[in-house]
């Protein structure tokens, strides 16, 4: 695994579920009484915001494309998980998602690019060497690599992690320690 130092100041891209919020298995989060945050993550967040000059979230939201749920009630539970970051002393710059389904192959959908050229667009800062892409996903490690991102799984599946190495720069078995990684280097 790449052991390269991860700087202050650097940008943080995070997927949402598995990541942030507690994912539902072979099913998606539609309502906010669904989004509940994974253990430590806000604590996570607190101490993430002090490292990171910029954090985005990227999330493919294919629940929309199916018709499960509407961009607005997807609006409504990240409104609130950006406030209920901001309670606990943390912050996300912005949240990027796609609704587009698997089969579509969208150019914005994981593991494509378009989420990740939208938030350099947006934040000019944005320099890829110098990211992070955080995600339970080989998709979100493809997606970080494509862009030239070191890349952080959070996973404890040993023969997961050995059989996609060559995507995975880091692993962690949730937000929290690999926040407080960061500071035992």
């Amino acid at each position: 695994m790449n052991r390269r130092k991860i700087e202050k100041g650097w940008s943080l891209f995070l997927d949402r579920d598995g990541v942030i919020n507690t994912q539902i298995p072979d099913d998606y989060v539609i309502s906010l009484e669904q989004f509940s945050f994974i253990p430590g993550v806000l604590d996570a967040f607190q101490i993430l915001s002090g490292y990171f000059g910029r954090i985005v979230v990227v999330s493919n939201q294919q629940g929309i494309g199916k018709g499960l749920m509407t961009e607005a009630i997807l609006q409504i539970i990240h409104t609130h998980m950006i406030s209920e970051v901001e309670v606990a002393g943390g912050r996300i710059d912005k949240v990027y998602f796609c609704p587009e389904l698997r089969e579509s192959h969208s150019f914005m959908r994981k593991p494509n690019i378009g989420m990740g050229l939208l938030a350099r667009k947006n934040f000019p800062d944005i320099r890829y060497t110098n990211s992070v892409m955080v995600g339970d996903s080989i998709s979100d490690m493809r997606f970080g690599k494509r862009l030239g991102m070191l890349t952080v799984f959070i996973s404890d599946d040993l023969n997961e992690i050995r059989s996609h190495a060559s995507l995975i720069d880091q692993a962690f078995p949730d937000l929290y320690t690999f926040s407080e990684s960061l500071f035992t280097r």
